[in-house]
């Protein structure tokens, strides 16, 4: 029996101008596979040509290979990651409920796109590339991180963490809590319980008071200049940090 392959869909020539539209279409086509498939090194450049209704060519017009477009599609992802949390921000006043609102807006959209958050945060660095697509340097430098870092400077304004801390600091240092919860919750399901979200949101929480706390006790993150924490002073038997700590939360008022 003679066998025959399924042909994309006929699309008529785009006109010209039209050329950015197709560039769209494909991200979302590849973005759709993305979460069809579940995995990144399943979806390839035909795939996207076919569910699109282009030529495999066409697809090569606009993305050099696989590799670029998938870099594209993570700055996709993240322009969308970062109008989500803007957005959940943008319901609070209070700076710092806006910062844990930011979190909790990236750990549903990580959540709910777990294959497209994989590529684009969990990828591990191509070595053998002096410029590895989306890169560290691109996340920085991009306006996710940006609005983030923003967002705890109006919280160093008011007085949630302490005057001359670095902002970028304690963006990265709330990003790595963030991103902790969202990365085990999608290893390992059977860890963060029935309700993944409310764990990311314990976990952001937590991660922001204690940078709150941090940043008054041991700005930057150093240890107090008295004792070094697991090593014994002049007549101690060893750390006083816990029993510190304890008595200082202790003398809080109650809230």
């Amino acid at each position: 029996m003679r066998m025959t392959t399924a042909a994309a869909r006929p699309r008529r020539r785009a006109k010209r101008g039209e050329g950015e539209r197709l560039r769209e279409e494909i991200l979302a086509a590849a973005r759709d596979l993305l979460a069809e498939t579940q995995d990144a090194d399943a979806v390839s450049v035909r795939m996207v040509a076919d569910k699109v209704g282009v030529s495999t060519p066409s697809i090569y017009l606009h993305f050099a290979d696989k590799a670029a477009l998938l870099d594209a599609v993570c700055e996709a992802v993240f322009a969308e990651l970062d109008q989500q949390m803007e957005a959940a921000a943008a319901t609070t006043d209070d700076p710092f409920d806006g910062l844990r609102l930011r979190g909790l807006a990236y750990s549903r959209f990580a959540l709910s796109n777990p294959e497209q958050y994989r590529l684009a945060m969990m990828r591990m660095p191509a070595h053998h590339l002096e410029s590895p697509p989306f890169s560290a340097e691109d996340i920085v430098g991009g306006p996710t991180y940006h609005h983030l870092t923003e967002a705890v400077q109006r919280c160093i304004d008011v007085g949630v963490f302490a005057p001359g801390i670095d902002p970028q600091r304690v963006a990265t240092t709330l990003w790595a809590a963030a991103h902790g919860a969202v990365s085990l919750c999608l290893a390992k399901p059977g860890l963060a319980g029935e309700d993944a979200e409310a764990l990311c949101d314990m976990v952001i929480a937590q991660a922001g008071m204690g940078a709150a706390f941090m940043s008054y006790v041991a700005p930057e993150g150093h240890d107090h200049p008295d004792h070094t924490p697991g090593r014994a002073g002049p007549g101690e038997g060893g750390s006083r940090t816990s029993v510190e700590i304890a008595a200082l939360l202790r003398s809080l008022p109650q809230m």
